[in-house]
């Protein structure tokens, strides 16, 4: 999805807005079904800028980009882009119409903006291959989640975009997408807006963090620097507010104490101290509300106090799927305080061990031993587990209205609020509920199940960083065996003691830390234009030369005729940018001149390539 905001759309430019923004929004508010996500919210994105969106499940963060993106209009505050700024926005589902090609999905968003068909072409070709698509026709249909995702982000780059908005876009990727897609934006994104809850990602691609939380003032919270700078920041700020909020407390104590003496004196109290007062009240108002915003769901997994030593032993795994080996002769111990971690593309087979180590499924060779009366809890991805027709009471709470957990008895209504739902969310139906809260359900139903061992699969898919970090503090605590697939390279980092890795071809090696299987396992780079030319030039025997006299000249002078049609680019893209947005004439002449260096350099490479086929 690709905006551009003319000047129809831009209108008048807010009092103190700077046209140095790409984008500014003012007192934006918005709610859905009664319940506010926020309310009085400003948000200004300049060129260049890399920031990261995160908030609480439900604060609006999907909504906002939304709204930015001129997709959703708000209650209340308007939206203002710089004259001619074009708005890309890729959502977390990723949608292609019927029959479309990754190159067909390309082209038919670049039609949309009116891209003459060779330029269309050439930008499409170039974008697949920086994406590292080799078969550019595939259906789009056809794609798994991590490459349709990767198209999206094709598609929205390819339209050049100024400014990108990005929701959630590591869902669906594995973690070598996850560190490619942080190289790329880095290198080749303009400005963006990323929302995430990917603390490793975040501290990869953003420079600085926008908080989205009814916690702060406004409702937003803004700091510069990297994700742990923000948090340290982030922390300071609500430390204060909290004292203040004792401070402003304690004044209302007294003051009600004043307003409760005897009536005589009542009437000599001072009007305006009365008024004062009432101000403070609303204050303290204030402040209870924002604290509460602050709660986070109380995760915490049981035990059953187990102490046998080996709680799983694995010898020999084998397990073949569709014709295909996943892992062989692989041998798996599984014991009190094992944090045991799962690693590999997409497909290669995480989830199937998970499920023959949690006896759901039989190897096809190889045996699994398990402690007599083995009690394993299984958190499957997607969630499948849930009802989406079940209200939320009885999904908390089966069998009547009390919750058993450890030697306590809950009622419903604080099992909920333990996992941050209110009493008016308990009739909803699981479906209605987003899908951190669906998450936050699945949590809640496995922590009244005392186990030996957790196997999680995805345990983080729309978790709020908050959330996660309260997973993670559990798990830590948590004295059976953990095994973890994630695609949160940070839970990973800090729970796993050891990881096996799977490539999806039957092999399965044993590494220490995440970055030592990354870097085991990652692919070269693909090489440069000029690189590749100078391997050519390299490889090819001297000897063969069947060019003419001309043709050999024309050749050897190649390397440099390219280097000056790329500088030529450089120069023509730099002076775009010097042209004012309102001189339409002028701005259309050098999109011209850029289109024609472009084609320049095309030609070169296309000649040089004949010229090299034909004396190889």
């Amino acid at each position: 999805m690709l905006l551009g905001y003319g000047p129809r759309r831009a209108g008048r430019a807010p009092h103190g807005f700077r046209m140095s923004f790409l984008l500014s929004a003012r007192a934006l508010a918005k709610s859905f079904a009664h319940r506010p996500l926020f309310a009085g919210l400003n948000v200004d994105l300049r060129p260049g800028e890399r920031v990261g969106l995160i908030g609480p499940n439900g604060s609006g963060k999907s909504t906002l980009l939304k709204i930015l993106a001129g997709l959703e209009a708000p209650d209340d505050g308007e939206v203002t882009a710089r004259r001619g700024a074009r708005v890309g926005y890729v959502p977390q589902d990723d949608t292609f119409e019927d029959g479309d090609t990754a190159t067909g999905a390309i082209l038919r968003a670049l039609k949309e903006d009116g891209v003459e068909e060779h330029e269309a072409e050439t930008r499409a070709a170039i974008t697949l291959s920086k994406f590292g698509f080799d078969d550019v026709e595939k259906p789009a249909a056809a794609l798994s989640g991590g490459w349709r995702k990767r198209l999206a982000l094709a598609r929205a780059l390819a339209r050049e975009p100024d400014l990108l908005l990005l929701d959630e876009p590591t869902n669906h990727l594995d973690l070598p997408g996850i560190e490619w897609l942080g190289r790329f934006l880095r290198a080749e994104a303009p400005a963006y807006l990323i929302a995430t809850h990917d603390r490793a990602f975040l501290r990869a691609v953003a420079d600085e963090i926008l908080e989205v939380n009814r916690v702060f003032p406004g409702g937003a919270f803004r700091a510069e620097g990297s994700y742990d700078d923000f948090d340290d920041k982030r922390g300071a700020f609500l430390d204060a507010q909290e004292k203040m909020r004792d401070a402003v407390a304690n004044q209302v104590r007294k003051e009600t104490e004043w307003l409760g003496r005897k009536e005589s004196a009542q009437r000599r109290k001072s009007r305006s101290r009365i008024g004062e007062a009432a101000a403070r009240r609303a204050e303290l108002a204030e402040l209870d509300y924002r604290t509460a915003a602050s709660a986070t769901a109380g995760i915490e997994f049981a035990g059953t106090g187990r102490k046998t030593r080996k709680l799983v032993a694995g010898v020999g795994l084998t397990k073949a799927l569709g014709g295909r080996d996943l892992f062989r002769a692989l041998d798996v111990e599984l014991g009190p305080g094992t944090r045991l971690g799962l690693l590999g593309a997409n497909g290669s087979g995480k989830s199937t061990l998970l499920r023959v180590l949690g006896k759901e499924m039989d190897p096809d060779a190889g045996t699994v031993t398990f402690a007599d009366g083995l009690r394993a809890v299984t958190f499957e991805q997607g969630r499948v587990a849930l009802d989406q027709s079940m209200r939320l009471r009885t999904a908390l709470c089966p069998n009547g209205d009390t919750v058993t957990f450890g030697d306590r008895q809950l009622h419903v209504a604080g099992w909920a609020a333990r996992f941050l739902f209110s009493p008016e969310q308990l009739n909803v139906e699981l479906g209605a509920l987003s899908g951190g809260e669906q998450a936050r359900v699945r949590v809640a139903q496995l922590m009244v199940q005392p186990a030996d061992l957790l196997l999680l699969d995805e345990p983080t898919n729309d978790l709020d960083i908050a959330s996660v970090e309260a997973l993670e503090d559990s798990l830590e605590e948590f004295p059976g065996a953990v095994v973890l697939v994630s695609h949160d390279r940070e839970l990973m980092d800090r729970l796993c003691t050891t990881f096996i890795g799977l490539d999806g071809r039957g092999n399965a090696s044993t590494y220490a830390s995440v970055s030592q299987w990354l870097a085991a396992t990652a692919e070269p780079e693909p090489a440069k234009p000029a690189a590749k030319k100078e391997a050519a030039k390299a490889a090819a025997p001297a000897a063969k030369k069947k060019l003419s006299f001309h043709e050999q000249r024309e050749f050897d002078g190649m390397e440099a005729a390219i280097v000056a049609a790329e500088a030529d680019v450089t120069a023509r893209e730099a002076a775009i940018g010097a042209v004012s947005p309102s001189d339409h004439a002028a701005l259309a002449a050098a999109c011209k001149a850029l289109e024609s260096a472009q084609a320049a350099v095309e030609k070169l490479y296309a000649r040089w390539q004949e010229l090299e086929a034909k004396r190889s």
